[in-house]
């Protein structure tokens, strides 16, 4: 909470930043588990700071991991203006605690566009004595050709 001294009011104002419900890690090195919080958008994610704990998920349980969610206090958060993180707006969806659609997390996949390539137009290589490659492979060709007629 950040207070301000506003002089055309005469008094102090009280700010606070917005409440996110977010994933907080609490697992132990390649055992990951996490706390579904409520805190201030200021906090790191590693602070340890944190309003409510709404709840804990472990992705390691099979599809969809083990969650144990309080809906009622989700559902208090969200009606008094709390915005979910998109990997927490489409654990809810899963769990049926909010409807909606899902958020791609991951982003759109880059795009590879297939563009000649200028470089690799024929052109005399040093190493084969300053012939172009079909000059090489044409007898190689012309000769096992003649060896099938045989």
């Amino acid at each position: 909470m950040v207070l301000f001294f506003l002089p055309f009011l005469g008094s102090y104002a009280n700010f606070s930043a917005m409440i996110k419900l977010r994933l907080q890690r609490i697992g132990r090195k390649h055992e990951p588990v996490f706390r579904l919080v409520a805190t201030d958008s200021q906090n790191s994610t590693k602070s340890g700071k944190f309003k409510e704990l709404l709840g804990s998920f472990d992705p390691r349980q099979g599809r969809g991991g083990l969650v144990n969610l309080k809906v009622e206090r989700i559902k208090h958060w969200l009606a008094h203006g709390a915005q979910a993180t998109p990997t927490v707006h489409n654990l809810l969806i899963d769990k049926k605690v909010i409807t909606g659609k899902k958020i791609n997390v991951l982003g759109p996949k880059p795009i590879k566009e297939m563009t000649p390539r200028s470089d690799l137009k024929e052109a005399p290589r040093s190493d084969l004595g300053g012939e172009s490659v079909d000059a090489k492979v044409a007898p190689a060709i012309e000769l096992t050709e003649a060896e099938a007629g045989k």
